[in-house]
């Protein structure tokens, strides 16, 4: 066996020691519990057919894009849904990346310079810690939400300084203080970078919106693959961040452009969210029956948060993964996430909840999670 072979082996061990082992799983016939799909429009033969109509517009549409953007890969439709979306989220411009992951990538990678500071949320997504590292700017993290702790940050800072939030985090569920991070940012001088992933569709067009804090914010990542049911991401901001990052957002120029297929998805996704409401509606009502259901017994403590995000403490690897084990045996999709992805003590349930989910549901998941595992305990 090679020295590399030798070294995956020790690193699989040791996760496989320390219950934190990732594997890869294909799921059917489960109550979904798990994904992002928080309007139901991944899932929608309305959205289905409403692209399948669309396309036969463009009888000779491609496969694939065929290069990256700057050769052969940029159309007039990307550049128009581009402006299209911008406005939507009350934007000047935006520029479409092929995934949330590559949109924070490039923009945090490429916009703080040596000298600069970056200062993040401790629970920002890892997304957004890659691309920070790939810079050359100082960073600092302060406390999850708090004020206070920022703004010492933010008194130490040099250079151009950056501040970056989730407006809902994507493990906790909760929402970011947003109207007094602005406060925070304008009195320091500092840009406000908010990703909406987890936000978008689940509150409107997103929380920044909501707020009316679009002039407010420096720069904002929308991603597709969530409740809009598609795939990629879009950094919204001014014209001159979108040709700033044509030209230096290395996972946007090194790559394979998106298929027209893909990004007439996103289009058609948009106008459904505009009358989307009733579905809207019915999350909101289905988070709060969640929230008053499961927290009947008081059995386990359940992470403050209004969005769809629903987070259920159970600390120790082994324990979270045994009653996912128990609620997938029971009807029920749900997903343990593990340190090392959250901290240790703080391992969790993440439970997603949809639209088109259903109350029966909901109460028969709330009994399961409060029904106590034992050995010999394995039907709720």
């Amino acid at each position: 066996m090679s020295q590399a072979e030798d070294f995956i082996q020790k690193k699989l061990t040791e996760r496989l020691q320390l219950d934190n082992f990732r594997v890869l799983k294909t799921v059917s016939g489960l109550v979904d519990f798990c994904s992002n799909d928080y309007l139901g429009f991944a899932r929608s033969e309305k959205l289905k057919a409403l692209v399948e109509a669309e396309i036969q517009q463009y009888p000779n549409y491609p496969n694939g894009s065929g290069g990256s953007r700057l050769l052969t890969g940029n159309t007039a439709f990307t550049e128009a849904l581009e402006q299209q979306i911008a406005d939507f989220h009350q934007a000047e411009a935006g520029l479409i990346f092929n995934s949330g992951y590559d949109a924070n990538l490039g923009l945090f990678a490429s916009l703080p310079q040596r000298g600069d500071t970056i200062i993040t949320d401790e629970l920002i997504h890892a997304c957004i810690i890659d691309g920070v590292r790939l810079s050359y700017a100082n960073r600092f993290i302060f406390k999850h939400n708090d004020l206070n702790d920022l703004e010492k940050k933010l008194q130490n800072a040099k250079g151009i300084i950056y501040v970056a939030v989730e407006s809902v985090y994507s493990m906790d569920g909760d929402e970011a203080p947003l109207a007094d991070l602005v406060t925070l940012a304008q009195k320091y001088n500092a840009n406000l970078i908010v990703d909406e992933a987890h936000a978008t569709g689940v509150f409107g067009s997103g929380l920044v919106q909501k707020l009316k804090l679009e002039n407010e914010v420096f720069a904002r990542t929308v991603t597709f693959g969530k409740a809009l049911g598609s795939h990629g991401a879009i950094v919204l901001g001014s014209e001159n961040l979108r040709n700033y990052l044509i030209n230096f957002a290395r996972s946007f120029i090194y790559t394979t452009a998106p298929a027209f297929h893909q990004l007439l998805t996103t289009k058609i996704a948009y106008q459904l969210l505009k009358s989307s409401q009733k579905e809207q509606k019915k999350l909101n009502k289905l988070i709060a029956m969640f929230k008053k259901e499961v927290q009947k017994k008081h059995q386990y403590q359940l992470i403050e948060s209004n969005s769809a995000i629903q987070s259920i403490l159970i600390p120790g690897n082994a324990e979270a993964k045994q009653k996912a084990a128990f609620l997938q045996k029971n009807g029920f999709d749900v997903r343990a996430i593990l340190s090392s992805t959250v901290a240790a003590g703080m391992e969790r349930l993440r439970i997603c909840l949809h639209s088109y989910n259903t109350e029966a549901e909901i109460i028969r998941l709330s009994s399961a999670i409060n029904n106590p595992l034992s050995a010999n305990n394995h039907e709720p």
